[in-house]
C-alpha cells in the first residue's frame, strides 16, 4: 500500500513538474513546447528507431538560439536532465532522453552559404545541406544518406562516399556557434577556442547545443556510382577479390558494401561505388568491381551528388524497430569475411543488414591527435543492423541476440573502441577505447565547457 501511494505521489510530481516546465519555455519561447498529456506528445517523442520508446517531461521546439538559451536555462532552473534532438537518426535514442527536457532543433534548419562555407542551423538535414550546396555547383561531405542531421553526424564523424578523396565530414567543420551549460552563447573556430573547436571533431555534441556549424564545402564533380548486386554464393568470393583490389584503389574511389534481403527474403550482396574523378578512369573502376563475381544487376550511371545520395534515401525506413551493433576491423581479411559470411548467412529477419564502409585515402593522412576522432588508420566500419516489424508481435530479443553474438564473435579480428555515434550504452569495452589516445584531452575539454555533464549526445565519460 505504502509502495503504490509512494509511486503515484512521483507519478503526479513529474506531471507536476512537467506543467511548470511547458508554462516556463512557453512564456519566453518563439517555439512551440509539448508537454506530458498534451496532444501531439505522443508522435513528438518519436525518433527514426521505433524500439525507442522514451518519454522526455517535455520537449522545446525551438526556433532560434534565443530559444535554446531559454531551454537551457530553464532546465537548470528545474534542475532537469536535457538531450538535444538534431533529426533524431541516433539509433540508441539519445536525442529523446526519459523524465528530461528534449530541445528540439528541427525547426532550425536554414543553410546560408557565402563563398565555399556553409552555415548549417543545428536542425538541418544532410540533404538540405546538399542541396544548397548543389545550387551553387559544390557539393558537402556527408554520410551515404541524406535523411541525419547533419551537426550529429559531422561532430561524431561522418563516413560517407567522398571519404577517401575529402576525408570524414568532421574534417570539412572549420567553425561553430554553441549554448553552453549556463546558457551562454559561443563561438569556435581555429581562432576562438580552438580546444573546442577540435573536441567538435569527432567528439561530438557532448560539450553544448551546437545551434550552427561552419563547413567547408567543395567544387562539385560528377559522379559515377550505382549498385552492383551479387548471389549469395558468391558473396565470399567476391569480398576477397574487392578486398585485394580496393588495396591499389584512386582515392577517388569510395565503395559501401551490404549483406542484404532479396524480396524473397534471401542474402544478397551488394557493392555501392562513387567515383569522383575523370569519367574514363572511372569506368575502369567499375569493371574491376564487377569482375570480383558475376553480377546478378548492375545499374551504374553518372550522376550529381545529390542524386547519388538520394538514391540511397530511397532505402531509409523508418517504420521498423532496430537495434546497433559495430566494430571496427583492420582489413577484410580471410577470418573477417568468414565471420561476415557466416552472420550473413545467420540473419533472423529480412529487415536485417550488415553494412561495410572503408576509411582509407586521405583521412588516413591526418595526425591521430589532428581531431579528437580516435581512429585515423586505414579501417572498416562494421555495422550490425538488426530489423524487425513489430507489429507481426516480434519483441526483438532474437534479432539483438543475433546482432550482439555476430559482434562478439568479430571482437578478437577488430580494432579496439568503435564509432561513437553507433555504440550504445551497453558497449562499455568499446567505449572505453572509442577515442583512442585523445580521450584524455577529450575529457579535460569537457569537464572545462560542460562541468556537471549536463549534455550526453555519444558516449563520454567524465
Amino acid at each position: 500500500m505504502y509502495h503504490n501511494r509512494k509511486r503515484r505521489n512521483m507519478v503526479q510530481n513529474v506531471i507536476g513538474g512537467s506543467e511548470q516546465v511547458v508554462h516556463d519555455l512557453e512564456a519566453q519561447m518563439q517555439g512551440r513546447v509539448t508537454g506530458r498529456g498534451d496532444e501531439g506528445y505522443e508522435s513528438a517523442r518519436k525518433v527514426w528507431n521505433g524500439a525507442v520508446d522514451h518519454y522526455p517531461i517535455a520537449i522545446a521546439f525551438c526556433k532560434s538560439a534565443e530559444d535554446v538559451q531559454v531551454a537551457v536555462r530553464t532546465a537548470r532552473a528545474h534542475n532537469m536532465p536535457v538531450s538535444v534532438r538534431g533529426r533524431g537518426h541516433d539509433g540508441a535514442g539519445r536525442s529523446v532522453r526519459s523524465d528530461a527536457l528534449v530541445i528540439d532543433l528541427s525547426l532550425m534548419d536554414h543553410v546560408h552559404i557565402d563563398d565555399q562555407i556553409a552555415t548549417v542551423a543545428g536542425g538541418a538535414t544532410a540533404a538540405k545541406v546538399i542541396a544548397a550546396a548543389t545550387a551553387r555547383n559544390l557539393m558537402a561531405v556527408t554520410g551515404w544518406n541524406g535523411v541525419p542531421g547533419m551537426t550529429g553526424l559531422t561532430t561524431a564523424g561522418g563516413y560517407g562516399p567522398l571519404i577517401a578523396s575529402h576525408g570524414l565530414a568532421l574534417d570539412s567543420l572549420c567553425g561553430a556557434e554553441l549554448v553552453l551549460a549556463d546558457g551562454q552563447r559561443l563561438t569556435v573556430d581555429q581562432n576562438k577556442n580552438p580546444d573546442l573547436l577540435w573536441a567538435l571533431k569527432g567528439g561530438g555534441g557532448n560539450f553544448g547545443v551546437v545551434t550552427s556549424m561552419k563547413v567547408r564545402l567543395h567544387p562539385a564533380r560528377p559522379v559515377l556510382g550505382g549498385m552492383i548486386l551479387f548471389p549469395w554464393g558468391e558473396a565470399e568470393t567476391v569480398l576477397g577479390r574487392f578486398a585485394k583490389a580496393i588495396g591499389s584503389a584512386s582515392n577517388n574511389l569510395s565503395v559501401v558494401i551490404g549483406i542484404i534481403s532479396l524480396p524473397d527474403g534471401s542474402p544478397a550482396l551488394f557493392l555501392a561505388p562513387a567515383w569522383t574523378g575523370e569519367l574514363s578512369d572511372g569506368e575502369i573502376a567499375m569493371e574491376v568491381l564487377k569482375r570480383c563475381g558475376k553480377p546478378m544487376h548492375v545499374q551504374i550511371a553518372s550522376m550529381s551528388y545529390q542524386e547519388l545520395i538520394q538514391s540511397f534515401d530511397a532505402r531509409v525506413a523508418n517504420d521498423k524497430h532496430y537495434a546497433l551493433e559495430t566494430r571496427w576491423m583492420p582489413a577484410l581479411n580471410p577470418e573477417a569475411i568468414s565471420a561476415l559470411i557466416e552472420g550473413g548467412a545467420s540473419r533472423t529477419s529480412p529487415f536485417s543488414t550488415i553494412i561495410l564502409q572503408h576509411f582509407r585515402g586521405l583521412p588516413t593522412q591526418f595526425a591521430p591527435d589532428s581531431t579528437a576522432f580516435g581512429l585515423r588508420r586505414e579501417h572498416v566500419l562494421v555495422e550490425i543492423i538488426a530489423g524487425w516489424d513489430p507489429t507481426a508481435g516480434d519483441n526483438g530479443s532474437v534479432h539483438k541476440r543475433w546482432a550482439r553474438d555476430l559482434c562478439q564473435t568479430l571482437a578478437p579480428m577488430s580494432l579496439p573502441g568503435g564509432y561513437p555515434n553507433l555504440l550504445g550504452p551497453h558497449a562499455q569495452d568499446q567505449i572505453a577505447h572509442a577515442y583512442g589516445n585523445n580521450i584524455t584531452r577529450l575529457q579535460a575539454v569537457k569537464r572545462w565547457f560542460d562541468p556537471n555533464g549536463l549534455f550526453s549526445a555519444t558516449p563520454l565519460s567524465l
